[in-house]
């Protein structure tokens, strides 16, 4: 065979390998990249994640960390060093992190301090899932091994042949302890480091049980060995002990942390990690959704995205000495007994996150409201954005929207008279922080609007926002039988959203108190009246009432004209609000989808919006556009960031042909499945399954659909439908079928219908 032909042969037999599909997919978990996302910056996110390596929901995560304390990048692909590998509560860089302390074997000599025992590592010799993690450490010849629980983990590091072998304990700054105890092989200390939202006997006890006597233990403060105490107390404390070991030898380390005590630590650490016990859990929680006939970066990319989004919200309790459910309240400091759940901003996860669990977790939805009904009934306020406690950061009064939409869907088991009155306060009151509660909310209330001129920020966002979670509050009311007046008041104000809408331009637009629209008006500026993006994104943001909407600009036609224009603008922009080029406006403008700018969460149910509009052919087209061009298990595999599961579970939604763009309805939108079969595993044990027939890159468009053997024409899924079980049948072709969910009743819901 000469050269040519063999080259020629290996390219083809190339390209027939990479188009081979995955016919079954029987170990979920091996599927999945930890490592999507991690190369990112805070000029540039692609995705700003770190590997995760946990059990779903897990109380505590562990990670790699290549940067400093207290960097809240504290993983980076591009790094070329490790510092430590780290428990972590770590939810976003921007919130940065909370009860955290590290270990870090070391050799040759004590070193302690994070740059000095800092190690090269490669990722060419990292092996990164779900349930462990290992890397090389070249400076010091040690692999280490991590493998998670719920609350504790499993270290093993594998050493060299030398007397001089160590692991170093770091506390953290900002106020921590430690305590040696050789005789039980045993370290604890707590650490307090926090980047907000905690009370003030605020620790996170830690406890540390090795297999090996300690030849050699020291305490040390910040930069230098404590003197003669294996106890310490200190603004930066730490532990180092040593010991000597013969090549491949393994030194185990069981750790455990509680934020009650180390008592309760000790509890914690009882349930034994196993690597086999961790993929276990993984596997049962992704193996709910089986996928075939993908590509293999296809099946990578959606697992990849399914792990993510079941990190979070994460169990903030624990389980005492009588296994009872008990949690220490981030809140008012005291231990409590009952459910906690943290670490999320629902700004973000409203949107896919929660309503996906609806769906899959019915059982764990009920217990996180049962959460936030502790949480309001211990501050005062639901928790729009917490970490542990309440943190300031972004707006709207989303809790509305997981409320609502647990309870019309069904889900019962939790206090939803208590979590009606939260909403009630939140719908008149503002709150300590500008994140609780309703900023604005007197104007809101008054006006009908936030006004743009009040020193109130992104005033048309927070108008958009409250008017949907109006509705939200809307329907739960009449569900719970309220005083017609109520619900009258909430449906009424669930229509605030035509009081900031410009006909002139058929866009949002900031309004002044008077009653005049803002002056001079730029529909490409990021921020001021919104919040993270620009008008043109923002002005989709009325989830409950699209026909409404549509009949603001004038129809159907104008309607999707606006649809259109979104995609085939320039990505130009104004960053004067910000002073600077934020890293979301780069990420839009990079993507070369014009003003669409899926990085950040407002725009994301946008593309679900024409079928609404009688062209859901178009949904299926830009559905599996974004999916192909943005989304990856790789790096960089994201299109901006990956908020605490939203931009993971709108591809995972995507991905099985449907989002939730309105939570408080019962529906599923339909856009274009990715796969040509899927099968739901429901929690009742029934099971919904796609067929998307003759699917492929190609073949993007439903060409017709049945439902249980009868033809379907509808441009949505309900709930029932899905969690009743049954059958899905697509036939897929790639020309739109211009005539298929066109009529007035294929529509999904507005209120305006």
């Amino acid at each position: 065979m000469n050269t040519f032909r063999w080259c020629l042969v290996a390219l083809c037999a190339g390209f027939h390998a990479n188009a081979q599909t995955v016919q079954k997919v029987t170990d979920p978990v091996e599927w999945v990249n930890p490592l999507m996302g991690t190369d990112s910056k805070g000029s540039l996110s692609n995705g700003n994640t770190y590997p995760a390596i946990a059990t779903p929901w897990g109380m505590n995560f562990w990670m790699p960390q290549t940067n400093k304390n207290g960097d809240g990048w504290a993983y980076q692909y591009s790094a070329d060093k490790i510092r430590g590998f780290k428990q972590t509560h770590h939810p976003a860089p921007w919130i940065n992190d909370y009860g955290q302390f590290s270990l870090m074997p070391v050799t040759g000599r004590m070193k302690f301090t994070q740059d000095d025992r800092a190690s090269w590592f490669s990722h060419k010799a990292e092996t990164a899932k779900p349930y462990y993690y290992s890397v090389y450490l070249a400076d010091a010849d040690v692999t280490t091994e991590i493998t998670p629980t719920e609350r504790a983990a499993q270290f093993r590091f594998t050493f060299p042949k030398t007397d001089s072998a160590f692991i170093v304990v770091d506390a953290f700054d900002r106020g921590s302890y430690v305590k040696i105890i050789p005789a039980e092989k045993k370290i604890i200390g707590y650490s307090t480091r926090n980047s907000g939202g905690v009370p003030e006997n605020f620790k996170n006890y830690f406890v540390l049980v090795f297999d090996k006597p300690f030849a050699l233990a020291h305490t040390w403060d910040g930069n230098r060995l404590a003197k003669d105490t294996l106890e310490l107390q200190a603004g930066h404390a730490g532990a180092i002990i040593g010991f000597a070991t013969a090549k491949g030898e393994t030194v185990n380390v069981k750790a455990a942390s509680s934020f009650i005590s180390h008592e309760q630590a000790a509890l914690n650490l009882q349930r034994e990690a196993t690597r086999q016990k961790a993929k276990q859990a993984w596997n049962k929680e992704l193996g709910r959704i089986a996928v075939e006939g993908g590509t293999s970066g296809q099946v990578r990319t959606f697992y990849s995205c399914l792990y993510r989004t079941l990190l979070f919200p994460r169990k903030f309790y624990e389980y005492n000495a009588q296994n009872q459910i008990v949690h220490y309240s981030p809140y008012n400091g005291k231990v409590l007994p009952g459910v906690m759940f943290t670490d999320n901003g629902f700004w973000d996860t409203f949107r896919a996150v929660f309503p996906f669990y609806t769906l899959m977790y019915p059982e764990l939805n009920g217990q996180i409201m049962e959460g936030l009904a502790n949480t309001y009934k211990e501050s005062g306020w639901l928790p729009e954005w917490a970490s542990p406690g309440h943190r300031d950061c972004m707006i709207g009064s989303n809790s509305a929207s997981l409320i609502a939409d647990s309870y019309l869907k069904g889900i019962r088991g939790y206090d939803i008279e208590t979590l009606y009155q939260a909403l009630l306060k939140n719908s008149e009151n503002e709150g300590p922080l500008s994140s609780v509660g309703r900023k604005g909310v007197k104007y809101y209330n008054d006006l009908g609007y936030v006004p743009y001129d009040v020193n109130v920020n992104e005033n048309a966002a927070r108008t958009l926002e409250y008017a949907y979670d109006d509705f939200t509050i809307y329907k739960l009311a009449i569900a719970l039988k309220r005083p017609a007046e109520e619900i009258e008041r909430f449906r009424k104000r669930s229509q605030n959203f035509r009081n900031i809408f410009d006909p002139e331009t058929k866009l949002m637009r900031g309004k002044n108190k008077d009653g005049k629209f803002q002056a001079p008006f730029n529909p490409f500026k990021w921020g001021d009246a919104f919040t993270e993006g620009n008008s043109w994104h923002y002005t989709w943001s009325v989830f409950h009432d699209v026909e409404g909407l549509a009949r603001l600009m004038g129809g159907r036609q104008q309607f999707t004209q606006m649809l259109d224009s979104v995609f085939v603008m320039a990505p130009v922009y104004d960053e004067s609000y910000y002073g600077s080029v934020i890293h979301e406006i780069r990420e839009m403008q990079i993507a070369n989808m014009g003003q669409y700018a899926h990085g950040n969460q407002p725009i994301q149910h946008m593309i679900y919006l024409y079928n609404y509009a009688g062209q859901p052919w178009k949904s299926q087209y830009h559905a599996r556009q974004v999916m192909a061009r943005l989304y990856n298990a790789t790096e960089n595999g994201y299109p901006g960031d990956e908020d605490q599961g939203q931009t993971s579970s709108w591809y995972v939604l995507s991905a099985l042909g449907m989002y939730s763009v309105c939570p408080g309805t019962d529906q599923y939108v339909l856009g274009s499945p990715l796969f040509r079969k899927v099968t739901i595993t429901l929690e009742n044990g029934k099971q919904f399954v796609i067929n998307a027939k003759g699917n492929s890159s190609r073949n993007v468009y439903i060409q017709s659909a049945s439902l249980n053997g009868q033809p379907y024409s509808k441009n949505y899924l309900t709930h029932a439908d899905i969690i009743n079980g049954g059958e899905l049948q697509l036939q897929m072709q790639e020309q739109p079928n211009q005539q298929r969910g066109i009529a007035e009743a294929d529509k999904p819901f507005s209120i305006s219908k």
